[in-house]
Parts: structure tokens; sequence; C-alpha cells
């Protein structure tokens, strides 16, 4: 018997945009993955490198950070923090054996529902393509 992996993924959206996307696209009885577990964040920009490696040392298969596209954003520079920060991050990922295929970053507005199902159902296959992630801690 064939078990079908269904991976774990933790989305850290930006409140404003992002979140609001997701919002949305629920209200709107748009389907999205049930894979993935949102949290709130104030914006994309407060996510610290240390939640993506404790998201990932707890069992997650991949992580999502969304936030605003450039110029919407609330606190003005924090999705170009947040550019930055994930591009540093799949070069320390590799360091540890994790494909930085398993960290996406998307800029996903408010208005963008069909965006946000479109993106949690491809990054989800994306994971499943990859399989579960083993990491030896």
């Amino acid at each position: 018997m064939n078990e079908v992996f269904e991976p774990k993924i933790v989305g850290f959206l930006c409140n404003w945009c992002a979140y609001s996307g997701a919002d949305l696209a629920g209200v709107s009885r748009l389907k999205s993955s049930p894979n993935i577990r949102i949290i709130r964040t104030m914006c994309s920009g407060r996510v610290d490198p240390s939640f993506v490696f404790e998201a990932f040392k707890r069992g997650a298969d991949g992580v999502l950070i969304a936030g605003c596209h450039f110029g919407d954003c609330h606190y003005l520079e924090g999705n170009f923090k947040t550019l930055r920060r994930v591009e540093f991050l799949k070069m320390i990922l590799k360091q540890f054996g994790i494909d930085e295929k398993r960290l996406r970053l998307e800029w996903i507005s408010a208005s963008e529902s069909e965006k946000y199902a479109k993106v949690s159902f491809e990054f989800t296959e994306e994971i499943r393509k990859l399989g579960p992630l083993k990491l030896n801690l």
C-alpha cells in the first residue's frame, strides 16, 4: 500500500498583503493547498532567518515567505530586507543539506487571492516532488 507524501509547509505571510490575499481566497471559496500552515507576520521583513531554520528543525518540508510587492510595503523597505534575507538563507540552507527549492519567496497583494491559491498548490507539488526533508540533527 503506497501512501502519498503530504508535505508540511510553513507559510510566513505579511499581514497587509499576502495574508489578506490568502484570506480573500478563503472568503471567495477558492481552493488553496491545505498543506500550508500560515503564520501571520506584520511584515515579511520581520521574518527572522532563525524562524526559517526553526521551521525546518521542527519538521517542515518547505517554507513559504510571502509579502507585499515592491512599493506596497507598509513599512516602506520590509520587502527589500526580505529579498536580501531569502537570498542569504538559500546560500546557508545548502550548507545544512537543505535544497534551496524548499524555501520560496512570493510577492502577493491583498487582491491577488487567485495568485495565493495558485502558489500554494504549485509549492506543495514542488515539495511533494522533492520528498520529505530528512535532517540529521
